[in-house]
């Protein structure tokens, strides 16, 4: 039985440009990215998906060790990537919306450090965050996520083709519904308490023997946390359509970069 180093090559690139694409979902992702998950976990898990999903892939005749073979790997990170980030949007604006909450609650001076991400972050963010988490999990986002990067190979195969650059205005395009459904998450609460300081501005002009910062602070705080928890309710049905808009961008994104430009 001969078997020819050409041919070994072939396999070799059959899987592993399929692999270096879900490897690269996994580094930008939601919930894969973080430090918990140790990378020997997250190459098997790649690896897993990958010899379940190349087998039902078109066979690419690009050479591993050359400059069209560069372009494709490239091209793989690319999309994997965007794929990613444009998920991570959907978190930072959860994010977005707890430190600025936070901010009029007066606990902005209130952070940890975040092992996950390796930088000091909010505690209020950290809590949204965390929620966004369990949420994603609890309607299979991570499964959705893996299925829309399989479907990915459909609209985007792998091929030394270039990437439409309009794919790539649209996500940095998608970026600002971070401020957008940020606001809109957090403004109910950030409405509230800007009342009450406002109410506190002209309680401090008018009894100026009145001292706002022995009040103010306890007050804000605990009307705060009562808004917070009212805001629990819709926070779920909040994220679930945010992270449903932004599968339905992703879908959208790969096809512009499938589209060439004029």
């Amino acid at each position: 039985m001969t078997f020819a180093l050409a041919d070994l090559y072939t396999v070799i690139g059959h899987y592993f440009w399929p692999g270096l694409r879900m490897l690269a979902l996994f580094t930008a992702a939601p919930l894969f990215h973080e430090k918990q998950a140790g990378k020997k976990t997250k190459i098997a898990l790649a690896a897993l998906i990958t010899f379940l999903v190349a087998p039902q892939l078109p066979a690419s005749q690009v050479a591993l060790f050359s400059l069209e073979g560069a372009w494709l790997g490239a091209k793989q990170l690319i999309i994997g990537i965007g794929i990613g980030l444009a998920m991570q949007f959907a978190f930072a604006a959860v994010r977005m919306a707890g430190e600025l909450m936070g901010l009029q609650m007066g606990l902005s001076f209130a952070s940890f450090f975040d092992p996950g991400a390796g930088q000091s972050a909010p505690v209020l963010s950290r809590l949204f965050n965390t929620l966004a988490l369990l949420l994603f999990l609890t309607f299979n986002g991570h499964l959705w996520l893996i299925a829309l990067l399989v479907h990915s190979f459909e609209i985007l195969p792998v091929n030394s083709a270039p990437l439409a650059r309009d794919g790539l205005l649209a996500l940095v395009q998608s970026a600002g519904i971070i401020f957008s459904a940020g606001l809109q998450l957090g403004m109910p609460v950030i409405t509230l308490l800007l009342a009450i300081n406002l109410t506190l501005g002209l309680l401090n002009r008018l009894t100026p023997q009145l001292s706002i910062f022995v009040i103010g602070f306890p007050l804000t705080l605990t009307t705060g946390m009562l808004a917070l928890s009212w805001l629990m309710s819709p926070l779920a049905p909040f994220f679930t359509q945010l992270a449903g808009q932004f599968f339905a961008q992703i879908d959208g994104l790969l096809m512009m970069f499938a589209t060439p430009t004029d």
